[in-house]
């Protein structure tokens, strides 16, 4: 199989579109290979629920930069969640990636932002990282398609009325 990274065009897209055309993707991180196959979008100072919506902040500058690089934080003190930037510079959005099933080197299904990240190893440090460039830290297109939904997201107190997270169907059976 070849994987090749996705370009930073894929990330330039409108944000919904890339959260959605997320699912199926294969990410690698390190040893890690996996599917995602949920994802939630993150858009603008509009958006109350994205991180960006009080403006610029040390926490936030990067949302404001180039598409294609990493934005991990940090929820209740405990949990990491892996976001992806996209759009143009200077609009801050990104997508939240919420569950992958990891095919290699174990099969797993890592269902919530905070236990994909812990299962990983993905930390703070690992923010403002560009997934396009890294041998060990990107997403593929693999070619595989799935039904999707679309719900609220979860997890928010505000912007619950937008229909932006994207949920893989068919999800239980992967193979290598």
């Amino acid at each position: 199989m070849n994987i090749t990274p996705l370009t930073r065009k894929f990330f330039e897209q409108p944000t919904l579109k890339v959260a959605e055309d997320l699912l199926g993707k294969l990410f690698v991180f390190n040893n890690f290979k996996g599917i995602i196959i949920e994802t939630e979008a993150y858009i603008g100072i509009d958006d109350p629920a994205c991180h960006a919506a009080r403006g610029r902040t040390p926490r936030t500058e990067i949302m404001f930069g180039n598409a294609g690089h990493s934005y991990v934080y940090l929820i209740y003190g405990m949990y990491h969640c892996l976001n992806f930037v996209t759009e143009a510079v200077g609009f801050p959005a990104g997508v939240l990636i919420r569950s992958i099933q990891i095919i290699e080197p174990e099969s797993i299904l890592l269902d919530g932002p905070g236990k994909l990240c812990k299962h990983l190893g993905i930390t703070r440090q690992h923010t403002g990282l560009d997934i396009i460039n890294l041998p060990n830290f990107f997403v593929a297109d693999i070619e595989r398609k799935f039904e999707i939904s679309t719900t609220p997201r979860i997890g928010i107190k505000q912007g619950v009325d937008k229909l932006w997270r994207f949920v893989a169907h068919d999800r239980v059976n992967f193979s290598k």
